[in-house]
């Protein structure tokens, strides 16, 4: 081994031990300070109240230090990105989850807020669920100014305990977010092991300089045009069927599997995941052709996921 392997072996120890200094990490700030940004927006068109999200601040310590002041209060979604070969924890907690349903549900805030310590219901754990899928794109896409990674939701906790996204000991950093609405409010953290970080501090410990506030409009024109040509990939859906994993197992060459949609259900065409126009279908010199209908209402969609079929 080599003096200088050795010495950056002891370094990255020394630094696992010690902790990040989040100080000299100014991009973790702009990192989630753009995902803020992201979240407001989403919900915005989401909910008819206004409502208002901010980074409440960083800090370092235990997994299980963090996640304690959580304990019986607080539903945790746990995230795999394989390009980190790690997890990652997404939590909310009650006041979080009781005042998002309130607002995704039309209330004007003329009710008393909800206080009881109880479980979460089915319909605040759904809500949770599709809540977590779009905060974990918002991170995704913030994260891309230093790393590419995805995160896949694996599974939904609500004991702090069953929360692992490593040893218990293990530094991790903590982003806090607060959500306020309807003149009440939550919170949101995300959870990430310092063993992810390492490997970007140098990236993590740049300067961002502040953006020119000119615009040149020949340079913008340039820009919009060049973003009209990217090209986007649509997908039209007939129909979705859900089946358990023993069906699925079940399945042999030839058998047929019965859709509910006729000749005249209407086809969800998509893009990059999202619906985007309900359309019609119909035949055009012999090939299939989608007759634009609708545009998809975002916020109901939302409600459909969440509520119970």
């Amino acid at each position: 081994m080599s003096g200088t392997q050795s010495a950056n072996d002891i370094r990255d120890m020394l630094l696992d031990s010690a902790g990040l200094s989040l100080d000299r990490l100014p991009m973790l700030h702009v990192i989630f300070d753009r995902m803020t940004t992201s979240c407001a927006e989403h919900l915005r068109h989401m909910a008819a109240s206004p409502m208002y999200y901010s980074l409440s601040g960083l800090e370092s310590g235990r997994v299980s230090e963090i996640l304690e002041m959580y304990e019986a209060n607080a539903v945790a979604g746990i995230f795999h990105a394989p390009e980190w070969d790690s997890h990652i924890l997404i939590g909310f907690d009650r006041d979080f989850i009781y005042t998002m349903v309130e607002v995704l549900f039309g209330s004007d805030g003329s009710e008393a807020p909800v206080e009881e310590a109880r479980g979460f219901s089915t319909i605040e754990l759904r809500m949770a669920q599709t809540l977590f899928e779009q905060v974990a794109k918002a991170l995704q896409a913030s994260f891309a100014l230093v790393a590419d990674t995805k995160f896949k939701l694996e599974r939904i906790e609500t004991r702090m305990d069953f929360a692992v996204i490593g040893r218990r000991n293990n530094q991790a950093i903590a982003a806090k977010f607060l959500l306020q609405a309807l003149n009440r409010g939550g919170e949101m953290f995300v959870v990430i092991p310092q063993s992810v970080l390492n490997p970007m501090r140098k990236v993590l410990s740049r300067v961002v300089s502040s953006e020119s506030s000119g615009r040149d409009p020949r340079w913008m024109k340039q820009i919009a045009t060049e973003v009209k040509k990217t090209e986007v990939t649509l997908k039209a859906v007939l129909e979705e069927r859900f089946l358990s994993l023993g069906e699925i197992a079940d399945l042999k060459v030839g058998d047929v599997i019965e859709l509910q949609a006729t000749p005249r259900s209407r086809v969800k065409l998509e893009g990059n995941q999202q619906g985007l126009f309900w359309c019609n279908i119909g035949q055009s010199d012999g090939t299939y052709v989608l007759k634009v209908d609708e545009h998809i209402d975002q916020e109901k969609e939302f409600l459909d996921d969440v509520l119970p079929r």
